[in-house]
C-alpha cells in the first residue's frame, strides 16, 4: 500500500504546538473507532432508531444545483410532508441543518438589522448571524425578558429573535408562546431550530412550537435525527420559501440533496407517522434512565430523551466516556467549545431501539463508575 510520508509543511508548523495545546487541557478531539458487534451507542441523535432501517432506493446524486437542473420529484415530496409535519404552507430542504441555519439567517437579515440570539444557540445559528452582517445582541439562555429589551431597544432596522426549541446540551425549552408574544409586540421575526425536538417530542411529534400552540415565521428541522437520514429543511410561508429559493446561499450554490437522500428522510417521516410507538419507546426508555440516574445521586438536567450529566472539568468526563466505552456503551464527552468552560459532561441519548434491559446496564455500568470514587 502506498504511503505518503507524515510531515507538517512549515507554513502549517503552527499546527503542532496549537494540536498539542488542545492535548494539554484535555479538549483534543479524535477519530473513533467504529463500535464493536454488541455494543450500544447512548450518545447518538438516532432518537426513533430508524437510521439502521434499509432505505428506499433513488438517483445517488442530483447533479447541480436545484435552481440549475438538480431539482426532482424526490425533493418536492419530502418538502410536502416536512411542511404537514410542522404545520407550515411550504418547506425547502437543504444538504444539512447546518446549510439550513446559515441559509435563513443570511437571506433573512442584513447590515442595520438586529439578531437577538439566545447565548446557547447552536454553532450554525451563531455563524448564519455572524455571516449575516447583522447587529448581533447576545442574551442570556431562555431569559425573554433580555429578548424583549433587546428588540425594544434596537431602533429602526428589523428584528429576529432566534432559538432552539430543544437545547441538545442542556435538554431544557424556552417559553415559545412568551416569545411569540414579545414578538408580535415589537414586530419582530420568530426562527425556532427544531433539530432536536421534531420527531420525539409535542403532539405526534411535530415539535414545542405545536406544543407551545405558536407558529414560528421560519422553523428549521433536520431529516438527520429522529427521522434517520440527512439533510434539513427550513419552512414557512411561501414568500419565504420563494425568497430563499433566490438568496439562501447556501442553497442556491449547493448541489442539491442527493434524491436517495431525499427518499430515505421521506420514508423515515413517514414511519415515524405511522408507528407513534417508537415515539413512545424512547420517552420511556428516557423517564427510566433518568429515574435509575437519580437513585444513584446524579444530577440530570433537563427534560426528554436529551439527558446531560455535567461532571465540570474535561478529564473526569472523557475518563468516566472512556470506561464506559471499553464496556461496550458507546457515551461521549461534551467538552468546550461545546459547552461553556467548566460545564464539560456526559450527553447521554436513548433511542426507541434501546430495551429496558439495556439502560439497566448502562445505568449498572455508571454506579461502578461512581463507586470506584469519579464524580
Amino acid at each position: 500500500m502506498f504511503h505518503v510520508k507524515q510531515e507538517t509543511p512549515p507554513a502549517l508548523r503552527f499546527l503542532d504546538e496549537a494540536i498539542a495545546a488542545l492535548g494539554r487541557k484535555g479538549l483534543l478531539r479524535t477519530r473513533p473507532d467504529p463500535l464493536p458487534p454488541g455494543a450500544l451507542s447512548f450518545c447518538s441523535n438516532d432518537y426513533l432508531g430508524l437510521a439502521s432501517e434499509p432505505a428506499p432506493g433513488g438517483p445517488s446524486g442530483a447533479g447541480a444545483s436545484r435552481l440549475v437542473a438538480g431539482e426532482r420529484a424526490e425533493h418536492g415530496r419530502l418538502e410536502r410532508a416536512a411542511a404537514e409535519l410542522v404545520g407550515m404552507p411550504e418547506a425547502l430542504a437543504f444538504t444539512s441543518g447546518f446549510a439550513a441555519n446559515v441559509g435563513v439567517l443570511g437571506a433573512l437579515a442584513g447590515p442595520g438589522d438586529l439578531i437577538v440570539s439566545d447565548a446557547l444557540n447552536h454553532a450554525s445559528l451563531i455563524d448564519g448571524a455572524r455571516l449575516s452582517r447583522a447587529r448581533i445582541e447576545v442574551v442570556p439562555h431562555l431569559d425573554v425578558g433580555a429578548v424583549a429589551r433587546a428588540i425594544a431597544g434596537r431602533g429602526s432596522g428589523r428584528a429576529f429573535v432566534v432559538t432552539e426549541s430543544y437545547f441538545s446540551m442542556d435538554a431544557d425549552s424556552p417559553d415559545l408562546a412568551d416569545l411569540r408574544r414579545v414578538c408580535d409586540s415589537h414586530g419582530a421575526c420568530l426562527i425556532v431550530d427544531e433539530a432536536h425536538a421534531l420527531g420525539v417530542l409535542g403532539p405526534d411529534g411535530r415539535g414545542l412550537c405545536a406544543q407551545a400552540g405558536i407558529r414560528a415565521d421560519a422553523l428549521t428541522g433536520t431529516f438527520g435525527k429522529a427521522f434517520g437520514a440527512a439533510g434539513a429543511f427550513v419552512a414557512g410561508c411561501s414568500p419565504l420559501i420563494h425568497w430563499l429559493w433566490n438568496r439562501a446561499r447556501t442553497f442556491v450554490f449547493s448541489t442539491g440533496l442527493s434524491p436517495a437522500v431525499a427518499a430515505a428522510a421521506y420514508a423515515g417521516l413517514e414511519r415515524a407517522r405511522r408507528e407513534p410507538e417508537r415515539r413512545e419507546r424512547v420517552l420511556a426508555a428516557a423517564e427510566q434512565l433518568r429515574a435509575a440516574l437519580g437513585q444513584l445521586r446524579v444530577r440530570t438536567l433537563g427534560f426528554g430523551h436529551i439527558i446531560p450529566w455535567v461532571v465540570g472539568e474535561p478529564g473526569p468526563a472523557v475518563s468516566i466516556a472512556e470506561a464506559l466505552t471499553a464496556q461496550g456503551l458507546d457515551v461521549r464527552a461534551i467538552r468546550p467549545p461545546s459547552v461553556p468552560t467548566g460545564t464539560a459532561r456526559l450527553r447521554l441519548t436513548v433511542s426507541a431501539a434501546h430495551t429496558a434491559a439495556d439502560i439497566e446496564r448502562l445505568a449498572g455500568a455508571i454506579a461502578k463508575q461512581l463507586d470506584q470514587g469519579r464524580p
